[in-house]
């Protein structure tokens, strides 16, 4: 079997960044660009806890379906399997520079956000008490230095 691309990534080189995983062409000929959000160095740094991502997959999912430039792009936001970071999914076709200043939105929402999250009742998640809002915040807030140095990845290492 034919190794899929993500796996084809030195992740022991791979830093907190914004990458270009792929872009695909739909059978109408739009294309979907799909975005690494990487916020931890993996194996090196510590993974995300799951209780964290889940916040800010329900967080960053409401702000940018309700984003008003972007809302109709959006296609899906959701975290890695291994808990290092997020898949952007996004209507278009785009570069890792292009999406940069709406994840800097996105995280600050994340960082500053006080109350319930939304959909984190058993009638709007399948896991809803599967959350930990303090966490997501502190992660948002560390991603955001990451988006704001000069020296952010916008490429996978070679």
């Amino acid at each position: 079997m034919e190794k899929i691309a993500s796996f084809t990534i030195d992740h022991t080189k791979l830093m907190p960044g914004v990458y270009v995983s792929r872009k695909d062409t739909t059978p109408h000929g739009d294309v979907i660009t799909t975005f690494d959000v990487r916020m931890t160095a993996p194996n090196r740094q510590p993974a995300l806890s799951i209780p964290a991502l889940h916040a800010m997959e329900h967080l960053v999912a409401t702000f940018l379906r309700n984003h008003p430039q972007w809302k109709e792009r959006i296609v899906y936001w959701g975290p890695m399997g291994c808990c290092t970071g997020n898949y952007l999914l996004v209507s278009g076709d785009y570069s890792s520079r292009d999406v940069v200043p709406l994840l800097r939105e996105a995280f600050a929402f994340v960082a500053d956000f006080e109350g319930e999250v939304p959909g984190a009742s058993a009638k709007d998640c399948g896991n809803y008490l599967l959350m930990n809002l303090p966490e997501a915040r502190m992660a948002a807030r560390d991603f955001l230095q990451a988006l704001d140095s000069p020296e952010l990845p916008l490429q996978y290492p070679e």
